[in-house]
């Protein structure tokens, strides 16, 4: 038995090389490719860039610190969107399970803000919140809130009714009902949300700098098409999937964690 498990551990470490090793030479293959093909001219270099450019622009913007600047701008707009968008949501979430009145009124606004193009909202959040930090933030928000109730209120709908039933057999009240069986039940839901959450506050961001920002990566981006420096198009573009990436694996991260805390404990 022992030799059995000890053999399928060094199996599965040998295919995470594998997949590690596969998913790094695609990276580079698709660089090389990328700089050969614009070198060459197969692709427009003024229009695709090519990574060696990128880099040499990259080490330009981060020896003069600009780079870092409009880095920790987008961040932070993305940490406060992402982190409200969720706490929202949920609650969100947890106020229309509690109440099916207010489910029942709230449902069509709901259907209607999920399916309304939000960068239609840009100027209004420029006219009542000004044109920064706060636009943003919203603009993040509108793409991340909606979604998450919906998401964490069907978790809370396919809860095991007789599980419900059964606390409530004992005397359970609404709220223990909720503590002990809703929210436990729904608590993986929550934490995957986290990750989608991950990509919508930096969508949300990102068409927000586009909008209103005097700085931030999204702002490079207008800046660079404005000025036809596509080369800091394409590096704050490609800067931004790098960040994101970061950002969802340390979310990938906890969640890990989390379940396993749970299984020891």
């Amino acid at each position: 038995m022992r030799n059995e498990l000890a053999e399928f551990l060094r199996q599965q470490r040998i295919l995470k090389l594998k997949v590690s090793f596969a998913q790094w030479g695609l990276l580079i293959a698709f660089l090389a490719l990328w700089e050969i093909a614009a070198r060459m001219n197969w692709i427009d270099p003024f229009i695709f860039s090519y990574p060696s450019k990128m880099w040499k622009l990259f080490v330009q913007m981060s020896t003069d610190g600009s780079l870092l600047h409009h880095s920790w701008i987008t961040i932070g707009e993305t940490v406060v969107g992402f982190l409200i968008g969720t706490v929202a949501g949920t609650l969100l979430a947890i106020l229309i399970w509690w109440s099916p009145f207010v489910g029942r009124v709230l449902d069509p606004y709901i259907v209607v803000f999920n399916s309304m193009p939000k960068v239609a909202l840009g100027p209004i959040f420029i006219v009542s919140f000004g044109a920064g930090f706060l636009s943003i933030v919203m603009m993040a928000l509108a793409i991340s809130v909606v979604i998450t109730t919906i998401v964490v209120y069907t978790a809370f709908k396919e809860v095991d009714p007789n599980m419900i039933k059964m606390v409530s057999t004992f005397g359970a009240s609404k709220r223990q009902v909720f503590q002990k069986v809703i929210f436990p039940a729904a608590r993986p839901t929550i934490l995957s949300t986290l990750k989608v959450n991950v990509g919508l506050a930096w969508v949300g961001v990102i068409v927000g700098e586009f909008l209103v920002a005097k700085s931030g990566l999204g702002y490079l981006m207008i800046y660079g098409f404005q000025v036809f420096n596509l080369t800091l198009v394409m590096m704050s573009l490609l800067l931004v999937s790098i960040l994101a990436t970061f950002m969802y694996q340390a979310v990938a991260m906890l969640e890990k964690r989390w379940q396993t805390w749970r299984e020891q404990g």
